[in-house]
């Protein structure tokens, strides 16, 4: 196995990895944008506000979402494992 198929293979399950967990990061960042900014307005700076809101984001994020992310981890895991005898030698 050559240097080139390690960071190949380093490439393409970082870039995996950010592809699938990048919609989740983004809905608890929104949420938490929306969620500090509603609490800028009112003046209310309870530290817990944002907690169950995000959780339920994500939540419903994992579920409108879930398929895609975990097609793409079975494309990639599948494809590993095809090109695993080319790794070998």
């Amino acid at each position: 196995m050559t240097e080139g198929q390690v960071l190949d293979i380093v490439r393409d399950s970082i870039f995996t990895l950010l592809k699938t967990s990048l919609p989740l990061l983004l809905v608890s960042l929104i949420i938490g944008l929306v969620i500090s900014i509603f609490q800028t307005v009112t003046s209310i700076q309870e530290q817990t506000l944002t907690f169950i809101p995000k959780i339920v984001g994500i939540f419903a994020a994992l579920i409108f979402f879930g398929p895609w992310m975990l097609t793409e981890l079975t494309e990639y895991i599948t494809a590993l494992w095809t090109n695993f005898s080319i790794y070998l030698g």
